[in-house]
């Protein structure tokens, strides 16, 4: 049984998912692509093979669309998302779930109503983190208790230019979301409040309105302090790093180079000018798990609508921080 893939956007994340579907992942194939930019949609499908359109609702109610992911702006989550509900349709919609809290509320909403018809869930998050080996092996090793218990972790976030309307907000909802997901379910612990500080100036590449870098402090339910530098305008390269400090021993990720270079006697790595390069297997096996539950029936295990709200609440406390002078807010779930 071939999945018949449906892909909304076909921008950078769009793209990569029509190619990894077409020729990464057994048992799907791509069906038609939609943009608002006409020729940016035949340019993703024709190697695929794939039909396109700018409609994406003509894409969510086609025949021959099994199954959607939704790969376009954060602004066009929500209602994409209902749409694909309302045609009883699965759909893999890439982070956030929607741009407010109160949009992502209603998605959720809608979406445990229909899982209650169905018997089963539609609705699958894009947090690609929790299919990275090196995140599936740390979370592993910390449920084994191998370093003892967890008191403090660390992360860095980095890019090598922001979008040039970025925000505060905006790089929490679009950014720091990868985090306020992963570190809950990598610890295994939600979020009891957080706080949002930054320097005494932002870096001269920084968009008006955007304070960068950024530090962002969650504290656990259990007590463990994670630190999260942001920083979106690093310009070197993309970089993320994470720590964990235990009672018995630290881990951390290692950043592997694309390449090693011994040149005019000195040696040195590059690094990558995007994410996609770091976790190009963390998307492909998000993909793959995804098409692998369509085909068998199994729940997905992907992230689920009210993980993508509760990151989102998150997000919204550390917005209140912001206008709060980096006061710790409270998280407040639904």
């Amino acid at each position: 049984m071939t999945i018949r893939v449906g892909v909304i956007g076909a921008g950078i994340m769009g793209a990569d998912h029509v190619r990894n579907l077409a020729g990464a992942v057994s048992g799907a194939s791509v069906s038609l692509v939609a943009d608002l930019d006409a020729d940016r949609a035949a340019a993703a499908a024709g190697p695929a093979g794939a039909r396109s359109t700018t409609d994406p609702r003509a894409l969510i109610t086609d025949d021959e669309v099994d199954a959607v992911v939704i790969a376009s702006h954060d602004s066009t989550h929500a209602e994409l998302l209902t749409a694909c509900l309302d045609a009883r349709k699965p759909v893999l919609c890439e982070k956030p779930l929607a741009p407010t809290v109160e949009e992502g509320r209603a998605v959720v909403e809608a979406e445990e109503a229909v899982a209650v018809e169905l018997g089963r869930s539609l609705v699958s998050l894009g947090f690609m983190r929790r299919f990275d080996p090196a995140h599936t092996e740390l979370r592993r090793r910390l449920a084994a208790g191998e370093l003892g218990e967890v008191l403090v972790a660390h992360c860095v976030s980095r890019n090598v230019r922001s979008a040039p309307d970025a925000t505060n907000v905006s790089a929490i909802t679009n950014s720091a979301i990868h985090e306020l997901d992963s570190m809950p379910w990598l610890l295994g612990t939600s979020v009891a409040e957080v706080a949002w500080v930054s320097g005494r100036k932002a870096s001269s590449l920084a968009p008006a309105g955007l304070q960068d870098p950024a530090l962002m402090l969650l504290r656990m339910e259990d007590g463990t302090l994670v630190t999260l530098e942001l920083f979106l305008n690093a310009e070197y390269g993309y970089s993320t790093r994470l720590e964990v400090v235990g009672e018995r021993g630290t881990a951390s990720f290692t950043e592997s180079p694309l390449l090693e270079f011994n040149l005019d006697r000195r040696r040195a790595t590059e690094y990558p000018a995007d994410w996609r390069p770091r976790f190009a297997d963390a998307y492909r096996i998000e993909l793959q798990a995804w098409i692998d539950s369509l085909r068998t029936g199994a729940p997905s295990p992907l992230a689920t609508a009210r993980d993508g709200l509760r990151a989102s609440e998150i997000g919204a406390a550390l917005a209140a921080s912001i206008d709060a002078a980096g006061a710790f807010v409270k998280v407040v779930h639904a």
